[in-house]
């Protein structure tokens, strides 16, 4: 059977990130190699609100982006079996970044992204990712990320 959803477990299993800056709750309706949705329930208690900003507590739009970024790489680790591989992932690019709406506490951020250059074996991956809530277009962006497993060999 296809893998189409990871939990909290898997993301963890495939991106190094942990918290503050794990920012994805779970992936959904992975396509392998093509397209993937990510889940972010955006609460109060993230340290980010501290201090951005006192009294009027909005995601910072890089947080967003960065985001899309990690339900990205999840999608490419469920497609290439990188569970337990000491995966890590970096930013090449971002092209056309826009944000449309602010992010508050009690949002459910949905972040869907798709493939457009990359495929099984290679390092380099491009996307075109959107963020959403309520079906509510927050932001957008397309990125380019490398995949490395040098990790590995540390």
């Amino acid at each position: 059977m296809t893998q189409t959803t990871a939990d909290i477990d898997l993301i963890q299993r495939i991106i190094p990130h942990r918290y503050p800056f794990l920012l994805i709750d779970k992936v959904v309706d992975i396509e392998l190699g093509k397209s993937a949705v990510g889940i972010k329930n955006v609460t109060f208690n993230e340290p980010h609100f501290q201090g951005h900003f006192p009294g009027a507590p909005i995601m910072p739009g890089v947080m967003i982006v960065e985001a899309m970024a990690q339900t990205a790489a999840v999608m490419v680790g469920v497609t290439t079996d990188m569970a337990d591989k000491d995966l890590l992932i970096y930013f090449m690019a971002i092209e056309g970044c826009k944000f449309r709406r602010k992010v508050e506490p009690g949002d459910v951020l949905k972040l869907a992204v798709e493939a457009t250059r990359g495929k099984p074996g290679s390092k380099v991956w491009k996307f075109k990712g959107t963020a959403t809530v309520d079906g509510e277009m927050a932001a957008q962006a397309e990125f380019t990320a490398m995949m490395d497993l040098t990790a590995e060999a540390g």
